[in-house]
């Protein structure tokens, strides 16, 4: 017996459509402006909502994709309780982001003055893989599957 049972419905419910469902990370930065900029040239990140800036000057909202990966960023907002990651700690989330050729993007992360916390490397059953920590305090988790 379920709780619908007991219920005095005089027709069953109409059952719904799935829900598809995304999660999309919402990035704060200390300097959006400058995040933008190094996205943009070290992953080749492209603006897909250009972005809104606030009265007082802060960048509000702005999305970024590599690859049909998403994002949305935004400056620090204390009043909201929106902080950007505290770089004297690790982090508590990894982006995980997978790519068609993990040395490539590597090597543009490490040009842009960027150091590998891991990798390129293989890593069985994963693919390639690489690790790194953005200028703005972000893990980011570089990814080519294996094939």
């Amino acid at each position: 017996m379920t709780g619908l049972d007991s219920y005095p419905f005089t027709e069953k419910p109409t059952p719904r459509k799935p829900i598809v469902s995304t999660l999309t990370p919402y990035l704060c930065v200390a300097d959006a402006r400058a995040a933008i900029a190094w996205y943009t040239d070290a992953m080749g990140a492209e603006v897909t909502y250009e972005p809104i800036v606030m009265p007082d000057g802060r960048i509000g909202h702005v999305e970024l994709a590599v690859g049909g990966a998403s994002w949305m960023m935004a400056d620090e907002f204390e009043s909201a309780g929106v902080a950007p990651p505290d770089p004297t700690r690790g982090s508590s989330v990894s982006l995980h982001l997978t790519v068609p050729d993990v040395d490539t993007l590597a090597a543009r992360v490490v040009a842009a003055g960027v150091a590998m916390d891991r990798g390129p490397e293989d890593s069985e059953p994963a693919g390639r893989v690489a690790t790194f920590r953005d200028p703005f305090g972000h893990r980011w988790f570089l990814n080519t599957p294996a094939d």
